[in-house]
C-alpha cells in the first residue's frame, strides 16, 4: 500500500513538473519576438525596413535612377532588379534572413477591398501582376513579399492598400450614374493613426467616430465609424481639397471645355489634375515648407493660396462631420504637412468647434505595415481573404 502511495505521488510530481514546464514554454513562446521585413516600393525608390516586433532595427531608402527604371517596359519586369538590391542590402548588413518570421509589402492597385491585413494568395498575386486598377510601383510590394517569403518558408502579407473601399452605399452617388464616387486614399496611414489613437485612449477603434485628415503630396479626409471608412474624398484624381500636387475637385463644366478645347492632350489635362495641380500650379512648388517660407516672407499670392488650402481642408472636415451626424469623438491630423504648427492652428481655428484635435505628424508607413502583420500573428485580428 505504501509503495502504491509513493508511486502515485511520484506520478503526480511528474505531472505537475510537466505542467509547469509546458506553461513556462508557453509563456516563453508568447514572448518570442517577431522579426519582419517590410517592403514599400515607390516609382523611383524602394524603401525597406526590418523590425523586431514594433522596434525598427534598420531602414533604408534605395534610390533608382530614371535610366535604371527606364530599362523595363512594365512595373512587373522590375521585380528581379528590385529584389536583388533588397537582398544585397540585407547581406551587406550581415542580417540573417532566416531569423525573419514574416514579409510584408505595400498593397497595390487591387480591386476594391475592405481594410485589413491580407495574405498574398495566388489570386491576389495575379491581380497585382495584372494591375486590375492600374500599374503602379506599389503593386511590387506584395509581389516581392510573396517571392521572398516563399523562399524563406514564411508568410507574406499586404496591409490596407490605397484601394480600401468601405464606403456606405449612399456615399457612392455622384450625380452621374456612370461616374460613381470611388475610394482611393491614404488608407494605410489613416487606419494606422486611427488605431493608434484608439490604443492610446484605451478604446476600441470600432467604437469611435473619427475624422482623419491626411495631408501630404495628396490630401484625403475620411469619416471613420464602426471601424470602417464610410466616406472619404478621393485623394488621387477625384474630389476634395487641392494639395501640393493635386487639383482636388475642380469646376466640371470648365474642365469639360478644357478637355475639348483642342489645346491639350488627355495626358496633359490629367497632369493638370494629378502631378502639376494644386500648389505646383499656383506657386511652382509642391513643398509646403517653401509655400510657408514664401507666405511668411510677404508673398501675397502664397499667403492667399495657403489660406485657400486651409479653407478647403476645413470644408472637407466639416463635410465629414455631417457624414457622422455631428457626433465626432476626435479629429486626427497626419501626414507631412501636419508638421507645420501654423497649419494645424489655422485648421483648429476653423474646425476646432467640431471636435478636439490630435496630431500625428508624418506617415510611418513601414511601422504601419509591420503592425498590420503583428496584429494577425499575435492573434489580435484575423487575416482577411482576398
Amino acid at each position: 500500500m505504501i509503495e502504491e502511495v509513493i508511486e502515485f505521488a511520484a506520478e503526480m510530481a511528474m505531472d505537475i513538473a510537466d505542467t509547469v514546464i509546458t506553461e513556462k514554454l508557453s509563456r516563453r513562446k508568447k514572448k518570442m519576438s517577431i522579426k519582419s521585413l517590410i517592403i514599400n516600393p515607390g516609382s523611383t525608390s524602394t524603401k525597406i525596413g526590418v523590425f523586431e516586433d514594433e522596434t525598427l532595427l534598420f531602414e533604408e531608402t534605395l534610390r533608382h535612377s530614371t535610366e535604371e527604371i527606364g530599362r523595363y517596359a512594365s512595373i512587373v519586369e522590375q521585380k528581379d532588379f528590385r529584389k536583388k538590391i533588397i537582398t544585397d542590402l540585407l547581406e551587406s548588413k550581415n542580417f540573417d534572413v532566416r531569423s525573419l518570421k514574416v514579409v510584408v509589402g505595400r498593397g497595390g492597385m487591387l480591386k476594391p477591398i475592405p481594410g485589413g491585413t491580407y495574405a498574398v494568395t495566388d489570386e491576389l498575386l495575379e491581380d497585382l501582376k495584372v494591375g486590375v486598377q492600374g500599374q503602379h510601383a506599389s503593386n511590387l510590394g506584395g509581389i516581392l513579399a510573396r517571392e521572398i517569403g516563399d523562399e524563406l518558408g514564411i508568410p507574406s502579407y499586404i496591409v490596407d492598400p490605397v484601394v480600401v473601399d468601405e464606403l456606405m452605399p449612399i456615399a457612392r452617388y455622384s450625380g452621374v450614374p456612370e461616374l460613381p464616387r470611388t475610394s482611393v486614399f491614404h488608407a494605410l496611414n489613416q487606419k494606422a493613426v486611427a488605431k493608434r489613437y484608439a490604443k492610446e485612449t484605451g478604446k476600441a477603434y470600432e467604437s469611435l467616430r473619427l475624422i482623419v485628415v491626411h495631408m501630404g503630396g495628396g490630401v484625403s479626409v475620411g469619416a471613420h465609424e464602426n471601424g470602417k471608412v464610410i466616406d472619404v474624398f478621393n485623394a488621387l484624381d477625384g474630389d476634395g481639397a487641392f494639395s501640393p500636387e493635386r487639383a482636388g475637385a475642380v469646376p466640371s463644366g470648365a474642365l469639360i471645355k478644357m478637355c475639348f478645347s483642342g489645346k491639350y492632350t488627355e495626358k496633359e489635362v490629367y497632369s493638370k489634375i494629378v502631378g502639376k495641380g494644386g500648389f505646383n500650379a499656383y506657386l511652382g512648388t509642391n513643398d509646403m515648407r517653401e509655400v510657408t517660407k514664401l507666405a511668411d516672407g510677404g508673398d501675397a499670392h502664397a499667403q492667399e493660396a495657403k489660406a485657400a488650402f486651409i479653407l478647403q481642408v476645413s470644408k472637407d472636415i466639416g463635410s465629414m462631420a455631417c457624414v457622422l451626424n455631428g457626433k465626432v469623438d476626435q479629429i486626427i491630423v497626419t501626414g507631412g504637412i501636419a508638421y507645420g504648427k501654423e497649419v494645424i492652428e489655422a485648421l483648429k481655428e476653423r474646425a476646432g468647434w467640431i471636435a478636439p484635435f490630435t496630431v500625428y505628424p508624418g506617415e510611418d508607413e513601414l511601422l504601419a505595415l509591420a503592425q498590420g502583420a503583428l496584429r494577425v500573428l499575435n492573434g489580435e485580428e484575423e487575416a482577411m481573404t482576398y
